[in-house]
């Protein structure tokens, strides 16, 4: 069995849990696959299996790989994702940072976590992500977001008109500085800061949350996540597409 293991930063005082995360990967022989950058910060540190091998690019992670572990906060992890993009790899987010809504597994658990790994006796928790298309070039290779899609005005600009439509139908025109469309695992983040709704994560739907709309009877909506969205602005127009789930099809 193969793991891939990402990590932005490696701190000292995490010397001794990483050692033991990697001590473990060995105990169950799970060989791992270390992001290049976070390979060169630990080698001299931590004292990695012979069987370690690294990766830099998603092209990298080939069909062996089976997991992808997460050794940070949740901003981490959604660096992760952009790495996985559409294989089917599942994600192990064990929470080195502030945060753990997604990196949810404490640093205390790190040796259950890696065993529930190589006897698959975890339970997959499936989310949403929004895929984009744009008139103009603006995504890159990675046309996708967990937490949320959002437009805004410039800094010095008056607010904005943006035309939405479901399915090809009209639904409202917003007025407003900004407009977010959240996926359930985005609605306790920028969504919910503008007083959007919080849903659970399997609720299949999306959140369209304006951001300081000019009507006051204007609110945050709920509508079904098999439906494409399609934003019209002044400088052109942003289509969002129907949701895809980790390992599935473009």
């Amino acid at each position: 069995m193969k793991a891939a293991i990402y990590s932005r930063v490696f701190e000292d005082e995490q010397q001794k849990d990483i050692q033991l995360f990697f001590d473990e990967l060995a105990n169950q022989k799970i060989k791992p696959v270390i992001f290049r950058s976070f390979f060169e910060q630990i080698k001299d540190k931590i004292n990695l299996p012979s069987t370690a091998i690294t990766f830099s690019v998603s092209e990298d992670l080939t069909e062996e790989i089976e997991f992808i572990v997460s050794l940070g906060g949740d901003g981490t992890l959604l660096d992760t994702i952009t790495l996985v993009r559409n294989k089917k790899i599942s994600i192990m987010g064990i929470n080195f940072g502030r945060l753990g809504f997604l990196a949810s597994i404490g640093r205390e658990d790190v040796k259950k976590a890696v065993i529930a790994m190589s006897q698959r006796t975890y339970v997959l928790d499936r989310r949403t992500l929004i895929h984009l298309d744009a008139s103009i070039p603006m995504f890159g290779n990675v046309p996708y977001a967990l937490n949320d899609f959002s437009i805004h005005k410039r800094d010095v600009a008056a607010m904005i008109k943006i035309h939405t439509y479901l399915n090809g139908e009209f639904l409202n025109t917003y007025w407003a500085d900004g407009l977010i469309v959240a996926t359930p695992t985005g609605s306790t983040g920028y969504s919910l800061s503008c007083n959007g709704p919080v849903v659970f994560p399997d609720s299949g739907s999306f959140v369209i949350t304006p951001v300081a709309p000019h009507n006051l009877n204007v609110r945050p909506i709920i509508v079904p996540d098999n439906i494409s969205f399609l934003l019209k602005l002044r400088a052109g127009l942003t289509r969002l597409s129907a949701p895809l789930t980790p390992g599935g099809k473009w």
